[in-house]
């Protein structure tokens, strides 16, 4: 048997998701080891090893497919621990990384100062050079002064160097020549970074912050990436991984290591892919709403048409970022999110963490805040000798104990009604930011599939899509691995782009043909090396494009690769007013169209990976399903309710379980409320549709007025 194995570090447990050549997909959990992440994942192979009942070098030997994505490089930016970085500028732009692109956020929030630059001014040092944005050279390298600052980098100790020139990504004359002065003048530095290779697309600032982050994580990321090859060298893995990209995609380690900045919430990137997926698999449906709910956070993405939203937006910090992204908004709220009572008596979920180390109160291993976490066992959902299908145990009088401390007695109430707060309080921020990426942009939640995926979302999911309005909820059996498994159904993806400004007014037919010939090579050069076949190939050509006058551009994808004649270009121009209406709600017909970048998405399809269906059987529980009751809280029925307890893995294809009612699995949980119910499809996942309980209300109602 062979399998195709996909893991993803989290902040509180690496997660580890196994296709087998059956076609079957198992999941796995280990805690995350923070000092040394690749252990985790290690113990989480044991873990799959063992339960396919083989030695870890055989599981290994016969992986045909492995892909990796890990919160080493987010971790390294949120904390700090980033290399010490040199950039190298062009004279009279020394301060574009902290003036970034001249103004503030909100320019109402005058008391605040600029944000610190990512770079210090000490290390950012001009050099005489100037191109021009056509590409001519207007002023000569000035050779020494690169030497000086070069020489003055190694007095300051700085362990990468980042090169930022003006317009280096029409004419890289300059930097490539900056680069071989350093080679010559400091041969022992590891690496330096070239704007025009990490990021070659106009607007300074966003060049030159995504080329500092970059140099910043390269040494840390080729240090892990080689690590994490010889780890999985040791334990019988023959072939090459893949890794997760910030893009949604896979690449080879060696891409990533010359790009790390693309391993940024690589993570996340993939639930929308899950998502996807699943929706598709279960109910044929392309507009999905994707909730990952970890240890840390709480990760929001959408799909719509079937298009996974992808952004040269994002933002790291208070940083703005140009790399192509997958469009995930992420808070702190996951299950080991810390909670507190503010000066103003008011409750505060995350977005510090407990993390694994020392984690939730009721892990055991010195925690002592409050989490949610701690909440979700003081009221039942959770069982404390069933955590991790019962390879961990949880304390339930910690969880009491920290709750009571800091939430109870700040707020004067009993310990239950405090838990049940904190329950609430997270319900309702998760749900606040789904509202941000759905109602706020224009988005309706009723029209929208939502995936729920994470080890801790199964309790909290049917009263956030309640409260949205929306109504079909897809639970996958691999909830707990969503990422994970968005790593194995994952294809392999990446962008090439280049900016090059022309008007449709007075189109540049060459210029622009040229520049797409040279994105096809780029790409077609990608695809041979990580091994595609040509017939497994798919290009997309877009264009990000705006009105005269306009600040920002919109992305849209173009009906050709090349353009030949007037009625391409009018092609062009339509597609843009189609999507500035359907995206701003307005458009200007007659008017022509600044093109200011080229793009071009290559997919790999590496995966055909179908669920699996099962027998259906009837309505009620599998016999043997129901493996008791215990107290837990609702609300809505006065408080603590014996509540019937179903194993998860029982349960079969057709099943029905009515609320009030809890479904453990053994690396989640699903609440299930009361006037709820969840059904077992035939794939053997959980699927609700809130509209039945709005049905039996809505009977309710009408047997009430008749009598």
């Amino acid at each position: 048997m062979t399998y195709r194995i996909s893991t993803d570090i989290g902040g509180t447990f690496t997660d580890v998701a196994v296709v087998d050549g059956t076609g079957e997909t198992n999941i796995f959990k280990s805690p995350t080891t923070p000092k040394k992440l690749v252990s985790g994942v290690i113990e989480g192979l044991k873990l799959a090893a063992e339960y396919y009942g083989e030695p870890l070098h055989e599981f290994m030997g016969k992986c045909e497919f492995f892909g990796h994505g890990s919160t080493v490089s987010t971790n390294a930016l949120i904390e700090g621990k980033t290399a010490k970085v040199g950039l190298l500028c062009t004279q009279g732009h020394r301060d574009v990384l902290l003036f970034r692109e001249g103004g503030k956020e909100n320019p109402f929030e005058w008391y605040l100062d600029y944000p610190e630059p990512y770079v210090p001014r000490y290390l950012t040092l001009p050099v005489t050079e100037r191109m021009s944005a056509e590409g001519e050279i207007i002023t000569p390298l000035n050779e020494d002064e690169v030497r000086k600052a070069v020489r003055q980098f190694k007095e300051y100790g700085v362990e990468v160097i980042a090169v930022s020139l003006l317009w280096s990504f029409v004419n890289p004359a300059h930097e490539l020549r900056v680069k071989e002065i350093i080679e010559e003048e400091w041969p022992e530095l590891e690496s330096c970074t070239l704007s025009h290779v990490v990021n070659p697309r106009i607007r300074e600032y966003r060049r030159t912050v995504s080329t500092v982050i970059d140099a910043s994580l390269k040494p840390l990321n080729t240090r892990y990436v080689g690590m994490f090859q010889e780890s999985l060298g040791e334990i019988g893995y023959k072939k090459e991984p893949y890794l997760f990209t910030t893009s949604g995609g896979l690449i080879l380690p060696e891409d990533m290591v010359e790009q790390p900045i693309y391993s940024i919430d690589s993570g996340p990137a993939l639930a929308p892919i899950s998502g996807k997926f699943y929706a598709m698999q279960e109910l044929g449906k392309d507009n999905v709403i994707t909730c990952d709910m970890g240890g840390t956070s709480f990760d929001i993405g959408r799909i719509t048409d079937g298009e996974i939203i992808v952004t040269n937006n994002a933002k790291i910090g208070h940083e703005k970022l140009s790399i192509p992204k997958v469009d995930v908004k992420t808070i702190g709220a996951g299950g080991g999110s810390i909670t507190w009572v503010d000066g103003g008596g008011l409750i505060r979920i995350g977005p510090e963490g407990a993390g694994s180390e020392p984690g939730p109160a009721c892990y055991m291993r010195g925690g002592e805040r409050a989490t949610v976490t701690d909440a979700a066992l003081v009221l039942g959902y959770l069982d404390e000798n069933y955590f991790l299908g019962g390879r961990m145990k949880l304390n339930r009088e910690l969880a009491e104990k920290a709750i009571k401390n800091d939430i109870a007695d700040p707020l004067g109430v009993g310990v239950m009604e405090a838990a049940h707060t904190v329950w609430n309080t997270a319900t309702a921020k998760m749900a606040e930011a789904i509202r941000d990426v759905t109602v706020w942009e224009g988005i309706d939640p009723k029209e929208y599939v939502f995936v729920a995926g994470g080890g801790a979302v199964g309790i909290h999911i049917l009263p956030i899509v309640s409260q949205l309005g929306a109504r079909e909820i897809i639970i996958p059996k691999t909830a707990a691995t969503l990422s994970a498994f968005g790593g194995a159904v994952a294809d392999v993806v990446r962008e090439f782009q280049r900016s090059y400004l022309t008007a449709t007014n007075d189109f540049d037919y060459d210029g622009v043909n040229a520049v797409l010939a040279e994105l096809k090579k780029e790409a077609d050069e990608f695809l041979d090396k990580v091994g595609i076949p040509e017939e497994q190939r798919e290009f997309e050509y877009l264009a990000e494009a705006r009105y005269p006058f306009q600040e920002q551009e919109l992305s849209f994808s173009l009906q050709s690769s090349s353009f030949d004649n007037r009625d391409s270009v009018n092609a062009l121009v339509e597609d843009f007013h189609e999507m500035h209406d359907q995206v701003l709600g307005s458009k200007e017909p007659g008017q022509y169209v600044e093109c200011v970048v080229w793009k071009l998405r290559v997919k790999g399809v590496t995966s055909s990976i179908s669920l699996k269906a099962q027998e259906l059987a009837g309505p009620e529980p599998a016999a043997g399903s129901l493996k008791g009751t215990r107290q837990a809280y609702f609300k809505e029925q006065g408080g603590l309710v014996e509540t019937k307890v179903y194993d998860g893995e029982r349960l079969k294809a057709g099943n029905k379980v009515d609320g009030p009612a809890i479904i453990e699995e053994p690396t989640t949980n699903l609440v299930v409320f009361p006037g709820e119910a969840a059904m077992v499809s035939k794939y053997g996942n959980y699927i609700v549709d809130l509209r039945q309980a709005e049905d039996a209300i809505d009977v309710k109602e009408e047997e009430f007025i008749s009598n």
